[in-house]
């Protein structure tokens, strides 16, 4: 199996369209590209119109090609090759493709679902792996230390008729079946056995790890340990057992294998593609990531009497025959005893603080200016700060200036950056929220940077 790297929004081209690669456009296999044409086809017929799609049709230099838009992650196709996509800010930054893939690692921490990455670890793995296999790596290693610690198992009772006499002896079952046959009894006894739903889900696990594995030292790794679980069969349906799996107070060494053996099993599985065949096999959506992330870490720069609130949505925008429509709901909301103080938005754009001029306007969208005057009319009733947040770059290294609404100039609105290295945001000495972030500045003052936590 073979694997490219991407970033966002590349491009890709058939093998054989003759078309020559550049920064942001790759060639593919032609069995390949035809498959991503195919999807990108599905996903223009299918994919609703407020629904964006991880693939799309275009064109370059003359020549048919499909173009990645704003999802990261791993997209497998089904003869085995492997398309890695990466951040764009990792090349707006100056890294190159293993510190994009450490900074995605990093990220993704902030997702519910992948809390149980080991960062050091897999920052190590990602200088010279794949993300698919720093995935599958991290996933072996959780299981190695349940081996470690040794697979939970438990007592069942049996009922069996046997050779030699083993527990309690069942006299009528045993009068009914061996009238004849006095070299058998009827017993029941408990059996020691690691056959149990977290050892089978782990077992289903491994294989399918084993299978998606294309390094060498992974691919040993799942060998060895599918020997260990040889006497735990497979898990035939993986939800069924997902529902009775119990983590009592001796088990919890199995939690991040099973965290991670719940993604690997799951519908639409990362790394076998099951289920429908038309889904991608490990995609992001960056704008979620961006905003999971940048949530996680700003809570940690406020003073310690705000609260920091995400995907607030109590307020709407009209009211129809006493129904609410259109909520308002932006992605982070300040609040300090009850009180709304600051509204902000995450976008996962690269915008240029240098082309301020009336045609570019630094790259920013007259929709998420619209956006953010709703969200400070409903939230901060026209009086306030509103905040766009951007990731930083060196075309954006600190806030732009001011926005002012001439219809409502008691609301301001302010593009500041959010440093995905330091994982703090750029709060400008003269903003009159400035307060808000007590924490942010007393750490700029002392030179200190806060760090990811575990």
């Amino acid at each position: 199996m073979h694997c490219i790297t991407c970033f966002e929004f590349d491009a890709l081209v058939g093998s054989e369209s003759g078309v020559q690669e550049g920064a942001n456009l790759h060639s593919v296999p032609a069995q390949v590209f035809d498959w991503l044409e195919s999807q990108a086809l599905y996903l223009s017929d299918r994919v609703e119109s407020d629904t964006r799609s991880w693939l799309r049709l275009t064109q370059r230099r003359g020549r048919r090609a499909v173009q990645l838009t704003g999802f990261v992650g791993v997209i497998r196709v089904p003869d085995g090759f492997q398309i890695e996509v990466l951040p764009k800010v990792g090349k707006a930054i100056g890294g190159g493709v293993e510190d994009a893939r450490t900074l995605l690692i990093d990220m993704l921490r902030c997702l519910g679902g992948f809390r149980h990455i080991q960062t050091d670890s897999a920052k190590l793995k990602a200088t010279h792996m794949p993300l698919l296999e720093v995935f599958i790596a991290e996933f072996l290693q959780s299981v190695d230390h349940v081996v470690k610690r040794g697979l939970h198992g438990g007592y069942h009772v049996r009922e069996e008729n046997l050779f030699a006499l083993r527990g309690k002896l069942h006299v009528a079952q045993h009068l009914r079946q061996n009238l004849c046959r006095r070299d058998r009894f009827f017993a029941e006894y408990d059996e020691f056995s690691t056959n149990r739903p977290e050892n089978r889900l782990l077992h289903s696990a491994l294989r399918c790890a084993l299978l998606a594995s294309t390094s060498q030292a992974n691919q040993q790794l799942a060998r060895e340990l599918c020997f260990v679980f040889a006497d735990v069969p497979v898990s035939d349906v993986p939800a069924h057992d997902f529902q009775r799996v119990r983590l009592d107070r001796g088990m919890m060494h199995y939690d991040n294998a099973l965290a991670w053996a719940r993604l690997i099993l799951a519908s639409a599985s990362p790394l076998t593609g099951a289920g429908d065949h038309h889904a991608p096999s490990l995609l992001f959506p960056m704008e979620s990531v961006f905003e999971a992330f940048v949530a996680k870490h700003l809570a940690r720069q406020l003073a310690p009497s705000f609260i920091l609130k995400a995907q607030t949505r109590a307020l709407s925008l009209v009211r129809h025959r006493g129904r609410d429509w259109f909520r308002l709901k932006p992605d982070l909301l300040v609040t300090e005893g009850g009180r709304n103080r600051l509204v902000l938005d995450t976008k996962w754009k690269l915008i240029d603080g240098r082309k301020d001029n009336g045609s570019e306007k630094y790259g920013l969208s007259q929709g998420d200016f619209y956006q953010l005057y709703a969200y400070g009319q409903g939230y901060l009733d026209g009086v306030g700060d509103v905040v766009l947040i951007y990731p930083k770059t060196d075309v954006l290294h600190e806030a732009l200036p001011v926005f002012e609404f001439p219809k409502s100039k008691d609301l301001r609105l302010w593009v500041l950056p959010f440093c995905l290295r330091s994982r703090r945001l750029s709060v400008p000495e003269g903003a009159p929220f400035v307060g808000v972030f007590l924490a942010s500045r007393l750490l700029q003052a002392t030179g200190s940077e806060f760090t990811a936590a575990e």
